[in-house]
This record gives C-alpha cells, sequence and structure tokens, in this order.
C-alpha cells in the first residue's frame, strides 16, 4: 500500500506484506507502548480488522491478531487494558470514511489461513536480555534461561529455603502472567479446574483466577492461618512482613516440564514464580519478559529423546560471586535466628551455597 495513516499516539505505516506500528514518546501513551517503540506486523499474523465507534468524537481501527501469531498477546491472555492494545489505532471521527477505506485494503490482503490459529510465532518481541523487579525478587532473561533472585524484604520463606532459581529455557513448557492490575490478593492459587497457564507457549489459556485464602479450616483463632497466610490471603516471609495486600497483584510464573501434572500451587509460596505489586511487576515491564520467554521457549522446543537414550545433560550452573554467596549465608542465618529454618535445614542450604564457589 505504501501509505501512513497517523492516529492518536500511534502511527501506521503500510507495506506489501505487513503494517508498521509506531507509537509516540509521551506522557500521554501507556508505557507498555512506549517500551515496544514499533512493531512489524505481518498480514499474514492477522485474522481480521474491525471498525468501530470510539470515546469522545473518534472511531477505532483494530486489527485481530491471529491467535498463535504474537507471544505478547498470547502472554496477555486478554487481560489487557484497551489503552494498552498495541492493535488499536484510535483516529478523529471525521476519518472514519478513511478508516474504513484501510480497513478494506488490509482485510483485501488477508491469506486464506487468516482464520487459523498460527503454528508459530509470527511477530517479534522485545529480545534478552530482558529483566524487572518483582515484589519478591528480580527477575532476568539472558536468552537462554530465567533467573529469580529473590529479595529478603519480600519472599516467602519457603522461596528462601529453596533458594535463588534459575531455569533453563529447555525446561519449560510454557508461562503464566497475570496482570498486576488484576483484582485479588498475590498469594492465591487458581481456581479449581482452571487452566495450568494464564499463557502458554504456542497460544493463550484461561485465566487463571485467584480465589480468596480464607478457608475456614485453614484459618487460626488469632487471624492467621495455619499455612502461614494472613486472614486476608496475605503471605507471611522470612522477615515477619506480609506480601502486597489489597487490589492489584498478579504474578509471572514458569510452567516446567517436571511439574506439568501438578497441582498449580500459591505464587508466593512457589519458586518458579515471582509476585506483582503495587510498583513492581508493572504491566510494561513483565509482559514483554513473558512474552520473550514464550518465544524463546517455542523456538528451542526439544527434540524428544530415542526410546532408551539419555537425556541431554544438564548446563552446569555459572559460578556465583563469594559476596552474594556470603551475603545469602547471612540472610539464612537470620532465617536460622529467627526459627523459620531447623539446624538440618540451616546446614544443608549453607553447604549448597558453599559448594557454589
Amino acid at each position: 500500500m505504501g501509505d501512513v495513516l497517523a492516529g492518536f499516539q500511534t502511527v501506521w505505516e503500510f507495506d506489501t506484506d505487513s503494517v508498521l506500528i509506531r507509537f509516540e514518546r509521551g506522557i500521554r501513551t501507556p508505557k507498555l507502548l512506549q517500551t515496544l517503540g514499533e512493531r512489524r506486523i505481518p498480514y499474514e499474523a492477522l485474522s481480521g480488522v474491525e471498525l468501530t465507534p470510539g470515546k469522545r468524537g473518534t472511531v477505532v481501527l483494530r486489527a485481530v491478531p491471529r491467535p498463535g501469531a504474537d507471544p505478547l498477546m498470547d502472554a496477555a491472555g486478554g487481560q489487557l487494558k484497551e489503552a494498552y492494545d498495541p492493535y488499536r489505532l484510535v483516529l478523529p471521527a471525521e476519518r472514519e470514511t478513511l478508516a474504513d477505506y484501510y480497513a478494506e485494503q488490509i482485510r483485501a490482503v488477508l491469506g486464506p489461513d487468516a482464520g487459523i490459529p498460527a503454528e508459530a510465532y509470527l511477530v517479534t518481541v522485545p529480545q534478552a536480555p530482558l529483566s524487572f523487579k518483582a515484589y519478591d525478587g528480580k527477575a532476568s532473561f539472558d536468552g537462554k534461561a530465567i533467573s529469580f533472585r529473590w529479595f529478603w524484604t519480600g519472599a516467602s520463606s519457603a522461596k528462601w529455603k529453596a533458594g535463588d532459581q534459575r531455569f533453563r529455557i529447555e525446561e519449560l513448557t510454557g508461562v503464566e502472567w497475570r496482570s498486576p492490575e488484576s483484582r485479588g490478593s498475590a498469594g492465591t492459587a487458581p481456581k479449581e479446574g482452571s487452566a495450568k497457564g494464564g499463557s502458554v507457549a504456542g497460544g493463550s489459556a484461561k485465566d487463571a483466577t485467584a480465589k480468596d485464602a480464607t478457608a475456614k479450616d485453614g484459618t487460626a483463632r488469632n487471624g492467621t492461618a495455619r499455612n502461614g497466610t494472613a486472614r486476608n490471603g496475605t503471605a507471611r516471609n522470612g522477615t515477619g512482613k506480609g506480601s502486597p495486600k489489597g487490589d492489584g497483584h498478579g504474578h509471572l510464573r514458569l510452567l516446567r516440564r517436571s511439574a506439568e501434572d501438578q497441582p498449580a500451587g500459591r505464587p508466593d509460596q512457589d519458586p518458579a514464580a515471582v509476585v506483582f505489586g503495587m510498583g513492581y511487576g508493572l504491566v510494561h515491564q513483565s509482559l514483554p519478559f513473558a512474552a520473550a520467554v514464550l518465544e524463546a521457549i517455542q523456538v528451542s522446543a526439544p527434540v524428544p529423546c530415542a526410546e532408551g537414550a539419555p537425556s541431554p545433560a544438564r548446563a552446569a550452573a555459572p559460578r556465583r560471586d563469594p559476596a552474594d554467596i556470603a551475603e545469602r549465608i547471612r540472610h539464612l542465618g537470620e532465617l536460622h535466628t529467627a526459627g523459620l529454618l531447623t539446624d538440618d535445614e540451616f546446614s544443608a542450604k549453607k553447604a549448597e551455597l558453599l559448594a557454589e564457589l
């Protein structure tokens, strides 16, 4: 087409095989769109296009992505607010005729597979290295593995006992991302019968909606649940402080091949998950991270071993900084002093850390 259609905070540039969507940088542009910067969307990644009335004298032109074509939308799992949708172009109402013309042009170039889920991702996402701070730890992705490093002020004692985590892409089947702007507590578990992940490689699963962790049989008389959960569903951690309270909390959970048959537990207790909170794990930080991991999982899908053949050797973990090891041992000592670790647990974990030097 070779044309340009400019809307509010967004510009679409049409090419023969794709549309380049550019997002302006400014205080009115959502941070997620600023982070994305621009995205080239092949027409084969679309299933259709819609033109609908907008608010306050506007019209909205929206390209509809094919399921399985965009890891960002798969990771989002339908949780994005309209303003964050990278496929929306808002225009003044007087440009409706022009918008309708471009909608017809896009429909004309859609292929015969437009209504079929894509077999592989067709839209690129931000590339590694990527990292963000969650409430209870820092998540990092170097392109080959995801690392979780726990924060003393936010991580639960269960995560401290497990230690910092590193997951190779080959060990994962998908990602479960729950928006930090969703309602519910960070320390709650998915509803019974919900899908394993809010988002998985190759397509979106059902939203893993959380329940309140305040069951009668789990709440002690003093208002604290026997499993360490407060009456309002907030998790306790090694410092005695609670996990984030109130609305606006989600999580990022890595779905592991070794745990496919195991029920999903509470994210604040799961070493394969980081918990979001007010100001931690924001959409523009955690969602591109989740999308990049999904894309890497699909690209690196393991080839099944022949029957009787040995499994591939596990990659050796990188050697840690001695100062980091010393800091971790100090934290473990504080947990031990506080009575949150037994003598045997403290000794075993200390030995593991020293072995990494």
